[in-house]
C-alpha cells in the first residue's frame, strides 16, 4: 500500500523540497500552504511532482485555522485511505519577528498561531487519525516537526519566533512522550542557516552571508535539499527507534 505524507507550507522554499523528496520516495502527498504559486516563482509543487511521474493532490489551506488542520487530515485520508507522515514545516517569521521590546501583542499573537498553535492542533487532529490505523512495521504514523537553530539557542532579533520554536521542539517530546506506546513517532528537525531565496534568506545579503559562513564549520551553505534528507530519513522505517529528538541540519552551527 502506498504511504501517505502530509505537508505544510509546501509550496515554496524547505517545504517544497520536503514535499518533492517525500513523493521522489514514493509517498502519495498531500501539499498543504495559503499559496500554491512558489514565493520565488516556477512551477507550482504539484506540478513537479505530478510531471515526474509521482502522486499528489494540492489543498489551499490555513494551519492557524482548526478547520483547516481538521480537514487536512481528513482529505488525506479520504485520499489515501490513512494518514502517515505529518511534517509541519508552515512558519511565519517576516516582518512580524522583532527584537523583544518591539514585538507587539499582534506580532507574537501572529507568530504563535502559525508556528505553535497550528502544529499543535495539526498533530492533536492526526494523532487521533493515526490511533486508529493499524501498525506499519513498529509505527502508527509518524510526524515531523520542522523548528529552528533559533529554537534551541537565544536569537537577538527574533523574540516571538525563536519561542515559538523552542515551543515546537516540547511539543515534539510531548507527542512522542504521550504516545509512544501507541505506535506515534515524532521527531523534529532544526535547520540553520538555508538558501532558499524566499524573505529572510541571509545569503540575499552579503554582510549577512559573510556572517553565515564565519559562523559555520561546513564550507557551503545549507540547502533545502539537506533538510528534505533529514526529514526523509525520520519518514522512513529506518528512523523507527528515533522518537523525540531534534536533529540539527546546520552545517556543525550549534557545534561551535
Amino acid at each position: 500500500m502506498t504511504r501517505s505524507a502530509l505537508v505544510t507550507g509546501s509550496s515554496s522554499g524547505i517545504g517544497r523540497a520536503i514535499a518533492l523528496r517525500l513523493a521522489a520516495d514514493g509517498f502519495w502527498v498531500l501539499l498543504a500552504d495559503v499559496r500554491r504559486d512558489p514565493l520565488t516563482g516556477g512551477e507550482p509543487t504539484d506540478d513537479l511532482i505530478l510531471g515526474s511521474g509521482g502522486a499528489c493532490e494540492f489543498a489551499q489551506a490555513d494551519v492557524s485555522s482548526r478547520q483547516d488542520c481538521d480537514q487536512l487530515v481528513a482529505h488525506a485520508v479520504a485520499s489515501a485511505g490513512q494518514l502517515d507522515v505529518v511534517v509541519n514545516n508552515a512558519a511565519l517569521a517576516g516582518r512580524h519577528s522583532k527584537p523583544l521590546l518591539e514585538t507587539g501583542d499582534q506580532d507574537f499573537d501572529a507568530i504563535m498561531a502559525v508556528n505553535i498553535r497550528g502544529p499543535f492542533m495539526l498533530c492533536r487532529a492526526a494523532v487521533g487519525q493515526m490511533l486508529t490505523q493499524p501498525t506499519r512495521g513498529d509505527a502508527r504514523g509518524r510526524i515531523v516537526n520542522i523548528t529552528s537553530q533559533h529554537g534551541m539557542v537565544g536569537a537577538p532579533g527574533h523574540a516571538a519566533y525563536a519561542i515559538s520554536k523552542a515551543a515546537l521542539v516540547q511539543l515534539t517530546r510531548q507527542i512522542a512522550v504521550e504516545h509512544g506506546r501507541d505506535g506515534i513517532i515524532c521527531n523534529s528537525v532544526a535547520p540553520g542557516k538555508i538558501v532558499t531565496g524566499t524573505p529572510g534568506d541571509l545569503s540575499q545579503s552579503e554582510r549577512s552571508a559573510a556572517y553565515v559562513r564565519s559562523r559555520t564549520p561546513f564550507a557551503r551553505f545549507g540547502e533545502p535539499g539537506d533538510v528534505a534528507a533529514a526529514v526523509s530519513f525520520l519518514a522512513s522505517d529506518d528512523a523507527s527507534y528515533v522518537s523525540g529528538a531534534t536533529l540539527m541540519v546546520d552545517g556543525g552551527w550549534m557545534a561551535y
